[in-house]
């Protein structure tokens, strides 16, 4: 297998940007579908692994965690629940003090050429939820009167990304946050996602291109580490806008390096 570049490297990468002042429609489960004006820039993507000391939840919108799991089988819907969400609600406590803490829409991911349209990865650079989807998923999950009383103090929108085995192949990348501006920001609709083709709209964003972008990755994510990363903030100083997208790495060429991972997101809320 060809393994990924030193710890201390960086990687040239095309990232796909989508085209300014355009909104982009994306069909998961049918993406001939779309409408996803893209632009691809190629990018310098470096290891996050040389920078681990540096980069921060409050500075940088991301932080790698190592946090092994009970969970022995991701495509069980039932031991996730049972055991990952417990996981990641400690987790999520942990790292930022939350007050009350839910967890949903997890969804596995392979780039294997037998993986329908629904769980591939996604390459286009976007962030998953505003507030309008933050509010509404708030409320679908605690009800209209509890999530109100919740919506009303600090939220914050995180999302979790473990590989279900080592991940060389098509790696995740993350532009940090203190380099985005909203101006960047595109108005995105994802219709049918996380795995049900059949579900209401979901509202977020895709990224316009700047130089001013600092993109980062960890070469050989293992699957007893966890990137967490800010999607949503309610409170405007802290930086709340992660774009993330999956990339060819040039370094791994190996076609047996399957990547497969579990992407979920976590809301904290703090009184």
């Amino acid at each position: 297998m060809t393994t990924p570049a030193a710890d201390n490297s960086s990687v040239e990468a095309v990232i796909r940007y989508v085209v300014p002042g355009e909104k982009a429609i994306f069909y998961p489960a049918d993406r001939d579908r779309s409408y996803w004006p893209a632009v691809e820039h190629r990018m310098r993507i470096e290891s996050m692994r040389p920078h681990a000391s540096e980069l921060a939840l409050e500075r940088n919108g991301f932080v790698l965690l190592r946090e092994p799991t009970k969970v022995r089988n991701f495509y069980d819907a039932d031991e996730v629940k049972r055991v990952y969400y417990p996981e990641v609600l400690d987790l999520v406590r942990r790292l930022n003090g939350a007050a009350k803490v839910i967890a949903f829409g997890e969804v596995t991911r392979s780039d294997s050429k037998q993986t329908g349209d629904g769980r591939l990865p996604a390459y286009g650079a976007h962030v998953d939820y505003g507030d309008v989807t933050v509010r509404q998923f708030t409320q679908d999950i605690l009800g209209r009167e509890e999530a109100e009383r919740w919506l009303s103090m600090r939220h914050v929108l995180m999302n979790l990304w473990r590989p279900i085995k080592p991940v060389y192949r098509t790696p995740l990348a993350l532009c940090d946050a203190s380099t985005v501006l909203h101006s960047d920001l595109n108005d995105s609709e994802v219709r049918g996602g996380l795995g049900d083709a059949n579900r209401a709209s979901l509202y977020g964003f895709n990224l316009a291109h700047s130089p001013r972008h600092r993109w980062y990755y960890y070469p050989d994510l293992r699957n007893d580490e966890t990137l967490v990363w800010c999607g949503y903030d309610s409170d405007p100083q802290f930086p709340s806008i992660v774009p993330h997208a999956a990339f060819k790495d040039p370094s791994v060429n190996d076609p047996k390096a399957e990547r497969t991972n579990v992407h979920g997101a976590v809301y904290a809320f703090f009184d």
